[in-house]
């Protein structure tokens, strides 16, 4: 059963309190909307969005609260907003494409790919960029709230392309955003064309809500949610960022309908192959076998006897959650307008109820 919140519907979970369930939905659905809802109460979330695929089916789809709290603008299933590191997920999926297509060797010197990119101490792979192990820094202080506009990813790479890196590579897990904008470049050259077009023709999902796509600030999106911070236990419109620098670390914004989608595409074979989401969501080791919790791209972990596979994201403007169940062809995405909300175990819960609703 699909279920859209009216204007009216998120006034009125808002206002009166628990969440009750309407005539014809299901105690499940009616389960997940009272999680949202109190997630949000507990921590004076503006606007909220989640979506929920089975089997590749859109099960759930729901807006709560402000999207933009200055004009009164409700949130609704089709409120767009910043993906943040779940972009590096989808900068996997296309680093996998070039593999599948045989214009990319993971475990080449990245060097060897970018002359943009000058030979450091020790070679680094697309391989160990993608699972955190490259060796490439991670934010330094204030680097994250850039304004500066940068015209594609390659170009974007003189933020840090200087520098040495950090550890020999494998050596270590570091968690790196401008490891993936370097892979970022990398699938610039491999498909010819700018980031953000390499997203919208290799994973876009067509619906009637825009699809995957670069947070362009200077570029008119519609539905996209504005972004608050609390200060002092006090809502703040959260600071300005131009995410130009590291689409591919976490510069995409979408709906969470459209995330969910891609999801479920993701899992049913329509963008890798098996063998590709196998290699991509097994867990990495360093070079002395320690796990690091990490796949290519996304996050693995076993819950309940279960793998899950899965990415949060926080950043200026948003908290955002992808959680998936692969072996059961269940996802669930979170997003919010409030930096540093917890969502990460409520998109299990939610997954996990889904799933037992399976039997």
């Amino acid at each position: 059963m699909n279920v859209s919140a009216s204007i009216f519907l998120v006034f009125a979970l808002l206002l009166n309190g628990p969440h009750q369930a309407l005539p014809g939905q299901s105690d499940e659905i009616s389960s997940i909307a009272s999680q949202l809802q109190l997630i949000m109460k507990e921590h004076g979330v503006p606007g909220l969005s989640c979506a929920v695929v089975n089997h590749g089916k859109m099960v759930f789809s729901a807006g709560y609260g402000f999207a933009d709290l200055e004009n009164d603008v409700a949130a609704t299933e089709a409120t767009v907003y910043r993906l943040a590191s779940i972009s590096k997920s989808v900068t996997a999926v296309l680093i996998m494409q070039l593999v599948e297509q045989g214009n990319l060797d993971l475990d080449a010197d990245v060097s060897t790919i970018l002359k943009e990119w000058p030979r450091k101490r020790w070679p680094v792979t697309c391989r160990q960029l993608l699972a955190h192990l490259g060796g490439v820094r991670h934010y330094k202080p204030r680097d994250g709230e850039s304004t500066r506009r940068y015209p594609n990813q390659i170009a974007a790479l003189g933020r840090f392309s200087r520098e040495p890196l950090l550890h020999e590579p494998g050596s270590k897990f570091l968690y790196s955003t401008f490891g993936f904008n370097l892979l970022a470049a990398v699938v610039e050259r491999g498909f010819g064309q700018d980031f953000g077009k390499a997203v919208a023709k290799h994973v876009g999902m067509e619906s009637r809500a825009p699809t995957l796509q670069d947070d362009d600030q200077r570029r008119l999106i519609k539905w996209r949610a504005k972004g608050y911070i609390k200060r002092q236990n006090r809502l703040q419109n959260s600071v300005l960022m131009d995410s130009s620098y590291k689409l591919g670390g976490g510069g995409l914004c979408s709906s969470a309908p459209d995330l969910a989608r891609f999801a479920g595409a993701l899992m049913a074979g329509r963008l890798l192959t098996s063998e590709s989401m196998q290699e991509m969501w097994t867990e990495q080791t360093t070079r002395t076998g320690k796990p690091v919790g990490y796949g290519f791209g996304f996050g693995v972990r076993t819950i309940h006897g279960r793998r899950v596979v899965q990415h949060s994201g926080a950043q200026s403007r948003v908290s955002t959650m992808l959680c998936m169940i692969p072996d059961d062809q269940v996802a669930v995405v979170i997003m919010c307008n409030l930096q540093g909300t917890p969502l990460s175990r409520l998109a299990q819960d939610i997954a996990f109820l889904v799933r037992e609703g399976q039997k």
